[in-house]
Order: structure tokens, then C-alpha cells, then sequence
């Protein structure tokens, strides 16, 4: 088992942790990671990208759970809230490498 195996486990494990205080706190509906963690190809410099979606969207409410994901995992993160009109080559990317908590 490589070490990215392991930090990926460990990333679930905290959002998993975490998510039902972003749900009370947020309106966060789900949550999960997409990218070189997902993949099992990060390195020591990755940042984590985390996908969410939110109840009632609020870009003031990203900021505030940026912070607390952070905080909680000790690495930087690519916050992306997950939507129909969004990105269209960022939203197929998620849709084929996100794992949800």
C-alpha cells in the first residue's frame, strides 16, 4: 500500500468526521474529494480539492468551511461547490473521480 493510499483514507476519514458539522452549521449536502487525492497520485505539496454542495449556496459560507476543512486536515484546499452550471470540463472531471463521504 502506498503512502498516497493511506492519506487518502485518512482525507475521507476527517470529512466524514467533519461533514455532519458542516451540514449543521452550513446546509453542506455532500461532500467528498476529486483529483490527484482521489486518484491516488498525490505528492507531499498536493492540495486537497474538495467538492461539496450546499443547500442554499452562499460564497460567505465557503470561505468560513475553506477554513474549517483546512484546519481539520493541516493541508491547503481547492474548494468547488458542485452545480448544473458550472465548468463544463471541471464538472465531468468531478463526476468521474469524486468519492463522497
Amino acid at each position: 500500500m502506498n503512502s498516497c493510499t493511506i492519506e487518502r483514507g485518512k482525507v475521507l476519514e476527517i470529512l466524514s468526521q467533519i461533514k455532519p458539522i458542516l451540514k449543521d452549521k452550513y446546509g453542506v449536502s455532500r461532500l467528498g474529494i476529486f483529483g490527484s487525492f482521489a486518484r491516488n497520485e498525490a505528492t507531499e505539496s498536493s492540495d486537497v480539492d474538495v467538492v461539496l454542495e450546499m443547500e442554499e449556496p452562499n460564497l460567505f459560507m465557503m470561505v468560513h468551511i475553506k477554513e474549517e476543512i483546512e484546519k481539520n486536515l493541516g493541508k491547503p484546499v481547492d474548494l468547488v461547490r458542485y452545480r448544473e452550471r458550472m465548468n463544463p470540463y471541471l464538472k465531468v472531471r468531478i463526476e468521474r473521480e469524486a468519492i463522497y463521504v
